[in-house]
């Protein structure tokens, strides 16, 4: 078979690439792991086509790879042997916004901003909410469960998910969940398909929940010696009553390349920075921002601020979400990579959990930027490595982290996934927690899903 033509035929010749430089920009996502090149990429713009592609694929043995803004941080998007690249940048639309109802309707690769901004005019907003929000698609975030800034208040994608139209292997269309904030229908495969990384079908539709935009947000900066003092006192505004719409926390190395990017400066002596939103109504935002400051100040600040204006306040915003940018931009600098960390813990664990990190961090000796979202438990690890000679020791650090979150009853990812970099932690953690059987029902529900193993092989599980 001739597989250029075939798909050509699928999706027209403006549809396939097939050139060695043009299939060699797709051996990558941001993740440090190199995939092989594929043997064509071809960019559908509907369901029918993704159909036809798949049919096509299942029939001959050959592999397929779905792929949006290809930030995966864990390798769940990169090509392997005898496969295609399924690149849906053309299915980007925003289908339907029904305000009265709560939801919209868009493609795989309408972004997360894109979708704010079509909301803006409405005062409604879709919560989640990645660092990477300018360039990851709807279907990538659903791809990874992604959470994001505001999952301490919102919960992380598969809570705003209402059903989805996705291809299966086979080329069949299906249609899980419905329109509707609520339903009983079985088996949950909405639910099910959020966070399985393009193993089980291709989503090319999402009905998502939408909600009204707070009325107020004021903006808390708070700067600590100690990150034990900063995580109690993120746990003490909770246990005031307050749930914060952002908890971040960042360490010096994070607040030396905020202060580089967006001039930032912080004091001298503080080793963590905490950035905190309040969201809530116009009439009690006062009363809310006085109550967590106080509890920010009992746990020896250095310094608390409150951001006054709305061009402060976005500063500071935009500052935290280029810093994995500003991390790279250092990193290629020096000829280096970034391999990025992830694991969770409960909240209350992260006193503990974050002086155990920091030991991890000066045992491997590798720079590293230490950050993340300290409201709901998620550590993240930005680490600069030459691959050709740190790589093992990158790696043993991811290892580390994810023993230290087992150990404090947590997870091994949060919100990036398995992809190919953590299917040795997800054994560790099915194993730590007696549940090795689930590795089978997954297996068991890929092969369901996927009898010829063509979608993402080699992705979560082997």
């Amino acid at each position: 078979m001739d597989l250029i033509a075939a798909l050509q035929r699928v999706v027209g010749k403006d549809g396939v690439k097939s050139k060695d430089k043009e299939l060699k920009a797709y051996q990558n996502d941001k993740s440090y792991i190199s995939g092989k090149s594929p043997e064509a990429v071809v960019l559908p713009s509907n369901a029918k086509q993704v159909s036809e592609i798949l049919k096509l694929c299942n029939s001959n043995g050959i592999g397929v790879v779905a792929r949006g803004g290809g930030s995966s941080l864990t390798g769940s998007s990169v090509p392997y042997p005898k496969s295609i690249v399924l690149d849906l940048s053309r299915m980007n639309r925003i289908l339907e916004t029904r305000i009265e109802d709560g939801y919209l309707v868009a493609e795989p690769c309408a972004t997360i901003d894109e979708i704010n901004k079509h909301l803006e005019n409405h005062e409604y907003f879709y919560p989640p909410d990645p660092a990477s929000s300018g360039f990851a698609t709807l279907g990538g975030t659903i791809s990874t469960n992604a959470g994001g800034l505001r999952a301490i208040m919102y919960g992380s994608t598969k809570e705003w998910v209402l059903g989805l139209e996705v291809v299966l292997p086979s080329g069949e269309i299906i249609n899980t969940g419905s329109r509707t904030l609520k339903r009983s229908l079985g088996y949950d495969l909405t639910g099910l398909v959020v966070g399985s990384e393009g193993t089980l079908g291709v989503v090319t539709k999402a009905i998502i929940k939408i909600i009204p935009r707070p009325e107020s947000i004021g903006r808390i900066l708070a700067y600590y010696k100690r990150f034990e003092d900063a995580a109690r006192a993120v746990e003490e505004i909770k246990r005031k009553g307050i749930t914060p719409l952002i908890a971040e926390f960042m360490d010096r190395t994070s607040m030396e390349l905020m202060a580089e990017a967006k001039r930032l400066p912080f004091p001298e002596r503080a080793n963590c920075m905490l950035l905190i939103d309040i969201a809530t109504t116009k009439d009690s935002l006062d009363r809310f921002i006085g109550i967590s400051e106080t509890a920010l100040r009992k746990h020896d600040p250095i310094l608390v601020n409150t951001a006054k204006s709305r061009v402060d306040m976005e500063r500071l915003h935009a500052a935290r979400k280029l810093l994995f940018m500003a991390t790279e931009e250092k990193a290629k600098s020096t000829g280096r990579s970034v391999i990025v960390a992830d694991a969770i813990v409960p909240p209350s664990e992260m006193p503990s959990a974050l002086a155990e990190v920091q030991k991890a961090m000066k045992k491997v000796g590798l720079e590293a930027v230490l950050f993340g979202h300290i409201g709901d438990g998620n550590i993240h690890v930005n680490i600069l490595a030459n691959l050709k000679t740190q790589r093992a020791k990158a790696e043993g650090f991811l290892e580390a982290l994810g023993e230290i979150a087992l150990d404090h009853n947590g997870s091994v990812s949060g919100e990036h996934g398995i992809g190919l970099e953590k299917k040795g932690l997800l054994i560790k953690e099915l194993k730590k927690r007696d549940s090795i059987e689930v590795l089978r029902l997954m297996k068991e529900i890929k092969k369901s899903f996927d009898p010829k193993g063509i979608l993402n092989k080699g992705k979560i599980f082997d």
